[in-house]
């Protein structure tokens, strides 16, 4: 049965593979140094930053990030979702949904006014599932690195 819970500390051994495989997917790569300052922030409650795992038969087979911010156009605060990752052998088993549907909840639950991300535009096999559980803007990201 597939649990949805957030991580604890000893759920590292297990979340840097998943994460690792996020990156690889995006052709991305980041220093230990970054991964561990994640790890880090994904388990202080002081931060904004959170993360629950998917769990199934015992093994953790996916991942989300999700994080809050103020916005100007509502009271409430967003949240942006920004790391969604399923374990290959285990997609379409219902993971990457009711790890959605978990921050939807979380989310209402903190009083957020609204759940959003991003995908690539080439990510069309997870677009399949995003059109089915929120609406497509429309808007484009623009981007500057600064360092």
């Amino acid at each position: 049965m597939l649990q949805i819970r957030p991580f604890r500390l000893d759920d590292h051994a297990a979340w840097e593979p998943l994460w690792q495989g996020y990156l690889t997917f995006y052709k991305s790569s980041l220093s230990a140094e970054v991964t561990e300052e994640t790890w880090r922030r994904l388990n202080d409650p002081a931060e904004p930053m959170h993360g629950l795992a998917a769990e199934l038969d015992g093994r953790i087979v996916g991942i989300v990030h999700y994080i809050y911010h103020r916005s100007t156009w509502t009271t409430g605060d967003y949240c942006y979702l920004q790391d969604l990752f399923t374990a290959e052998q285990s997609r379409g088993q219902g993971a990457g949904r009711a790890l959605i549907e978990a921050v939807y909840e979380r989310a209402r639950a903190d009083g957020a006014s609204r759940v959003y991300w991003l995908t690539h535009e080439t990510n069309t096999a997870a677009q399949a599932l995003y059109e089915k559980v929120a609406s497509r803007t429309g808007f484009i990201q623009y981007r500057q690195l600064l360092g």
